[in-house]
This record gives C-alpha cells, sequence and structure tokens, in this order.
C-alpha cells in the first residue's frame, strides 16, 4: 500500500516565515506584484524580521488580517506552482526557511517535520 503524501501544516510558535530579510529572500520579492513588494518592504524591520512578529511569544500580531503573501495557500499561486504540488512546495518552502534560520538538528525543524508526518497520514 502506498504511503500518503505528507501534507504541509503549519507549527506553533515557529515564526521562520517570519523573517522577512530582502537580502536573505530575493526570490520572495521577485515572486510579488508591485504592490505587494511595498508592502513586504514596508513590513520588515531593521533587525530583518516582520515588525508584526512578537519575538517573546513567536507569533503574528496581526495573523487574521496578515497580507496574502504570508498566507502559505497563497505561494502555490505566488510562484505558479500547480495545485496538485502545492503541498510538497510548501514543505519544500518551511524545510528550506527553518533549517536556514533554526538550523538542521533545530527543534523547530523536528517539530515540522513531525508535524507534516502525522498530517500526512505516514
Amino acid at each position: 500500500m502506498a504511503r500518503a503524501q505528507p501534507t504541509w501544516t503549519c507549527i506553533h510558535q515557529c515564526g521562520a516565515c517570519c523573517r522577512l530579510a530582502p537580502e536573505e529572500r530575493p526570490e520572495a520579492l521577485e515572486a510579488l506584484s508591485e504592490d505587494q513588494r511595498a508592502t513586504y518592504l514596508s513590513m520588515v524591520g531593521e533587525d530583518g524580521w516582520c515588525r508584526h512578529y512578537d519575538s517573546g511569544a513567536r507569533r503574528c500580531r496581526i495573523y487574521e488580517e496578515r497580507p496574502d503573501f504570508c498566507r502559505v495557500s497563497s505561494l502555490a499561486e505566488l510562484f505558479e506552482v500547480p495545485a496538485e504540488d502545492a503541498d510538497a512546495f510548501a514543505i519544500a518552502c518551511c524545510n528550506q526557511q527553518i533549517r536556514s534560520l533554526y538550523g538542521g538538528r533545530s527543534r523547530e525543524l523536528r517539530r515540522f517535520k513531525r508535524a507534516i508526518t502525522t498530517q500526512g497520514g505516514s
């Protein structure tokens, strides 16, 4: 019997996607429209983190009102990835961002891998 493909899921108190430093994410800027790019750049704090990211609680302060490019459900469309590949693409993006920010042996990466395996039914 074939194993189910992992399904993307967000893990609480990670925040890796809130690291917006433009010099670290040129591919993200390239995928955005001019208006989205202006919004993205206006959200970058002096330290490279989103100014709406609460680093103490490790959560987004505007989660319900966050821009579309902050929503994983929009990633596939932004990067013109076919819908059937959206989960795999989001997982790869999160893996890369979490690994580059927290490290390959980090608690966040282990939690993320466990979450997508559990969600995917493997």
